[in-house]
């Protein structure tokens, strides 16, 4: 099957696409889009976590083919800019500059998550974060640095005028 997506703001065919492929076997073994893991395949854990038509949702879980003529945006589809000129959203960037960044394999999915939060709510309380991450498993930082992650970037985005 051919599937017609836009894929961080690019419009992408996608040829022989079998019935029972995942939005998240799409992305990452036919797009070249490694950012989203695969981790339990059952969307328990998030690290598949990708924008669907401005809406987080767990690409482990998504039938490629329900993706036709939809907008679906990844991790790798948060830095801004022109390819090759790239700047890491300011979420992205706090990851990196808190540590919360440790195997990376949950990284994606939390920071997915976390930029949605941020643009829905500018001044997340702790609370309100946590129930946001909720649906994220991490198994390396005990969460107090991708809290801390959070936290920054929400107050850089609240800085800005």
């Amino acid at each position: 099957m051919r599937v017609t997506v836009t894929i961080n703001g690019s419009a992408e065919t996608v040829d022989d696409v079998w019935e029972g492929e995942s939005l998240l076997y799409m992305l990452r073994e036919r797009m070249g889009l490694p950012g989203s893991k695969n981790a339990c395949e059952q969307g328990e854990c998030g690290s598949c976590t990708v924008y669907l038509d401005g809406i987080p949702a767990c690409a482990c879980l998504v039938a490629a083919g329900q993706v036709e003529g939809r907008e679906v945006r990844t991790v790798e589809g948060l830095a801004e800019g022109p390819s090759g000129e790239e700047r890491l959203d300011p979420v992205q960037e706090a990851f990196v500059e808190t540590g919360a960044v440790q195997c990376g394999f949950c990284t994606p999915g939390l920071i997915v998550q976390a930029h949605d939060l941020i643009e829905r709510n500018a001044t997340p309380s702790d609370a309100e974060i946590r129930e946001a991450l909720a649906g994220n498993l991490c198994r390396c930082t005990g969460y107090e640095k991708i809290l801390d992650a959070v936290r920054l970037a929400a107050r850089r985005k609240a800085a800005r005028p």
